[in-house]
């Protein structure tokens, strides 16, 4: 295990050697880079706003991107945050000494609420100018108001609840709807629903909210300076309009849940943390006089909302008796205190103040900090200047304070797109787990780090933790690169020989049985993993040395199978005389190789299983590659167990058509040597045709005669055509098969007739039979009795072939006479044919004078000419030239000579005495005379008609351009 750990520090030695260079140059060992190309922003950016008001600001109030300020005495000024530069001023018209105690602005910006200091409120819709009184309300002065974020709308506000100074709960609800817009009343109701007390009576309401749970459960927060309300009740479905008056009743006789604490600011303000548009809140911070009470809420508890409540003091700088807090906000992780002269940042995970921000005394005493909701940015404002803060990536810095709480998994959720922190995390839970003792959950966290190897691996050994290692080796390999093949080599050997040591101890032991199996279950997973199949694939040498060290042969043939050796799996299983377990290998892998290799031995146990498998394989086995297992086998077997070769080869043969001929010569051999039955009848499928028969005639021939198979061997010399020596050999097994040996050369009657012979003297001299003899002459037309008269013996009376002399001079006069019918027929047919000859010489045809030659379409009589039977006409030189080029070059050699003599004996006479019959006389010796040249010269020409004859015929196929002449002819058309 030593040695594998040393191999592998070697192979991450150059990446450890960068490493170090990183953290020489301050990069920390993990590999990350931790620099810093530029300044990081703050989580809470201020940002001064470009605005001068003409008078104080006493109020300021923000939602939905509409923002209200309260300036001077008589002015509200509307600004529309998407379009700040046309702003909307609206004078309150007031000539008394009101002025503006308090705004509140609903959550879609649209309703806004004007608290006097003179118990008087007005309203202000954001789509109408003028401001207007709510009659109802006057007498109050209005500390919070509840809106309803559920029913309310652009023109209605819905139910919604109002707390006064006195500690009373009014229900409202306002409405600008179209049958009320121009009404002096828009208030449509104000009644009161409860009211709330401390130890000393009736305190003002600081703050309230309405959120809704599930199952139609609404819940309200009340709070006054030292006590936090909690209203729980179900409004019945339908009735959400008719108000909240019915939770409120369900307190009548008794208090509500309630969070009470001793200090007093003398005000108390609560603050929510809305995550998205449209949600509920998620957690809640209420500023009272002992600290912050911050905590979650939980919509599926019965009776309260609130959980996970603590209480955050506040920083030791703040005294509430000289510089209390004024206002509160809260944000994912943190909440925002307004002090007179800056805000500070305390995060909500450990109470410590995380940022600070001091204002310049020119700006004026910090008055008010409110946040918008919807777009999270938060705004402070003095009586001169208006400051906004844009909360970036606040959650940047939150997992270093979940890891130093132990909260790892929080941790790495608000870094896992910062690989360089979550490496931290990790390292620092991997190592909170193995100081617990929790080492598999170790080894899993440390195997995802960028720790150095050898030192985790190092850890594990000494605390004695294998499983933890295993553990560690197994994630480390999953995260490896498949470039990283050194690496992935290393790990696979060592789990390896971890796995192979832990199933060895405890499959010694008895009790820890379900371990063994689940463990064994995990390593053949770990061998049959896809992702370490190349790497066992190429290693797969030190895998097999590992598996036969450890004297696991169980899973090594499960490698073998995983890694398609095939080979040496069929090997083990005959190693240990597993032989159906061999065949069913080879059967289901169907590899020819394997087949060719291990035949040779499963035949020698389990012939009929084997060829079964064989056949089953059919023509991916080739036939001649298992001859040499046959041949072992048959060698050594017995009758019934040379059955199965044959059965083999006839499949071979029979099914598969093989034509191979030494699959034929071995079927030979085998029907030879134990089924001579069968071996005429094979020879017979395979006919007489020697260009069609598969074995060797010659081995065939050879082998019956050494097994004395006589009737094969005669078949054999049939197919040879070596008809004597069929004969002769027949005539030692039976007469009938050698007379059907003699009749086969039907071509030559010689031969037939010499084999008719062999077999009369046979049966005249060897069986002595006279009238089989004379049944051999009824046989063959081609012997006659003189023909076998001189085989007999000398004794012999004509007595016993009396018959045979007398029908043999039968058939002599039988033949004289037909002979001699024939010479007559000859006669007159030679007769009729001098007949015709004469009739032709004197048939005539008649042309016209008009008539044209066929060829060229002269006037025919011109020249001399050929009329042919079919009508067609042509001049001498016409048809000659059509003729000549269609003639074979022995008969245009003839023509040219006789057209040479023609002209030498067409030379003019001087004599003016020519005989009459000068052109039939000899033209000297040797010569032949003129009207027999033109004789030959019309039987070369004429023929047949050019037209109608098969010169035509054998011309349709010639192009009608000559290929020699076809660039001429194609260059005279261009």
């Amino acid at each position: 295990m030593a040695s594998i750990l040393d191999e592998y520090e070697d192979s991450l030695h150059r990446s450890a050697s960068v490493q170090q260079s990183r953290a020489s140059v301050g990069i920390p060992h993990s590999g990350y880079v931790n620099a810093r190309l530029e300044k990081e922003t703050p989580i809470f950016n201020k940002q001064r706003i470009d605005f001068a008001p003409p008078e104080k600001i006493n109020s300021l109030v923000v939602s939905s991107n509409q923002l209200c300020m309260s300036l001077g005495k008589d002015t509200i000024l509307r600004i529309d945050l998407g379009k700040p530069d046309e702003p909307n001023q609206v004078e309150l018209g007031r000539k008394d000494e009101a002025r503006v105690y308090k705004m509140f602005l609903d959550h879609t910006g649209s309703h806004l609420l004007i608290a006097l200091n003179t118990s008087e409120c007005l309203y202000l819709n954001r789509s109408v100018q003028k401001v207007r009184a709510l009659s109802r309300w006057k007498g109050h002065l209005i500390e919070s108001v509840g809106w309803n974020k559920f029913l309310g709308s652009e023109t209605n506000t819905g139910p919604i609840l109002v707390g006064t100074s006195q500690g009373q709960i009014y229900e409202a609800e306002i409405s600008v709807s179209e049958g009320s817009l121009f009404s002096t009343n828009p208030d449509q109701y104000f009644r009161q629903v409860y009211t709330l007390e401390e130890e000393s009576g009736p305190a003002p309401v600081c703050c309230l909210e309405i959120e809704r749970g599930i199952e139609g459960k609404f819940f309200i927060i009340a709070t006054t300076r030292k006590r936090l309300f909690q209203f729980v009740g179900k409004v019945p479905e339908g009735t959400e309009q008719q108000g909240f008056s019915s939770i409120f009743a369900m307190h009548a006789d008794h208090l509500p849940s309630f969070r009470e604490f001793p200090a007093n600011l003398g005000f108390s303000e609560i603050a929510f943390y809305t995550p998205k548009l449209r949600s509920n809140p998620r957690s809640f911070a209420w500023m009272m006089g002992n600290g912050v009470l911050y905590g979650t809420l939980d919509y599926s508890r019965p009776d309260s909302i609130l959980s996970d409540e603590r209480v955050w003091v506040y920083p030791s700088d703040i005294d509430i008796t000289v510089n209390k807090p004024i206002s509160i906000v809260l944000t994912q992780f943190h909440f925002l205190l307004l002090l007179p002269d800056r805000v500070k940042a305390v995060c909500t995970l450990n109470g410590q103040v995380v940022f600070q921000d001091l204002f310049l005394e020119k700006f004026g005493l910090l008055t008010c900090m409110i946040k918008d909701p919807t777009v999270q940015q938060i705004w402070i404002h003095t009586e001169k200047v208006v400051f906004r803060y844009h909360v970036q990536r606040e959650s940047r810095d939150v997992w270093k304070m979940y890891m130093n709480m132990n909260k790892f998994d929080l941790a790495k959720e608000y870094c896992k797109d910062r690989p360089e922190c979550l490496d931290i995390v990790l390292a620092k839970e991997a190592e909170h787990c193995f100081q617990n003792k929790r080492y598999l959950d170790s080894a899993k966290c440390y195997a995802l780090t960028q720790n150095y190897f050898e030192e985790i691996a190092l850890k594990f050994i000494e605390a004695k933790q294998e499983e933890a290692l295993m553990e560690f080796l197994i994630k480390k390999l999953s995260n490896l690169k498949p470039s990283e093949k050194t690496q992935t080599t290393l790990l696979t050997t060592w789990l390896t020989e971890l796995y192979l040591n832990w199933l060895g101890i405890l499959e010694g032991d008895p009790s820890q049985r379900n371990l063994y199996l689940d463990t064994r279950e995990k390593f053949r997973t770990f061998l049959s993993s896809p992702k370490n199949k190349d790497c066992l694939f190429n290693n797969r040498a030190s895998i097999y040395e590992l598996l036969a060290s450890h004297g696991d042969t169980e899973h090594m043939v499960y490698f073998a199978v995983i890694m398609q050796d095939y080979e040496r799996v069929v090997a083990h299983h005959c190693q240990h005389d597993e032989y159906d377990e061999a065949l069913n290998v080879l059967s289901r892998h169907r590899d020819e190789k394997l087949f060719y290799k291990f035949s040779p031995v499963l035949i020698q146990h389990i012939p009929k299983k084997v060829v079964d498998a064989w056949i089953s394989m059919g023509s991916r086995l080739d036939a001649r590659n298992l001859i040499p297992a046959l041949v072992n086998y048959s060698q050594s077997a017995s009758t019934q167990q040379i059955n199965e070769a044959i059965r083999y080869m006839e499949f071979c043969v029979y099914q598969l058509e093989e034509t191979q001929q030494a699959i034929h010569n071995y079927l030979l051999s085998l029907y030879a040597l134990c089924r001579p039955d069968s071996l005429l009848s094979y020879l017979e499928q395979a006919g007489t045709n020697p260009n069609r028969i598969h074995y060797d005639l010659k081995y065939a021939l050879r082998l019956c005669a050494e097994h004395g198979h006589h009737h094969a061997c005669v078949h054999i010399y049939k197919v040879m055509e070596l008809y004597e020596e069929a004969v002769d050999l027949a005539l030692q097994v039976d007469v009938d098969l050698a007379k059907s040996c003699a009749d086969l050369p039907e071509d030559d009657e010689e031969l037939r007739k010499k084999l008719w012979l062999k077999i009369a003297r046979h049966v005249v001299q060897e069986e002595k039979d006279v009238k089989k003899a004379m049944a051999c002459l009824s046989s063959c037309a081609l012997l006659k009795i003189e023909d076998v008269l001189p085989f007999f013996p000398d004794f012999v009376t004509i007595d016993h072939f009396k018959e045979a002399i007398c029908n043999s001079l039968e058939d002599y006069n039988k033949h004289i006479e037909e002979l001699k019918r024939e010479m007559e027929e000859a006669t007159q047919s030679a007769k009729r044919i001098r007949e015709d000859i004469q009739e032709m010489r004197n048939k005539y045809g008649s042309v016209e004078p008009q008539e044209k030659c066929a060829a060229c379409d002269f006037p025919l009589l011109n020249r001399p000419f050929y009329l042919f039977l079919c009508g067609h006409m042509f001049h001498y030189d016409c048809l000659l030239q059509a003729v000549f080029p269609n003639l074979p070059a022995y008969k245009q050699a003839k023509l040219e000579d006789l057209q040479k003599k023609l002209a030498a004996t067409s030379q003019p006479s001087k004599s003016h005495h020519r005989p009459k019959d000068a052109d039939t006389i000899s033209l000297g010796k040797g010569q032949q005379s003129r009207e027999q040249i033109k004789a030959d010269i019309d039987d070369i020409v004429a023929a047949e008609c050019v037209y109608c004859g098969e010169l035509m015929i054998r011309s349709i196929d010639k192009p009608f351009i000559d290929p020699q002449k076809y660039e001429e002819e194609m260059q005279s058309w261009l």
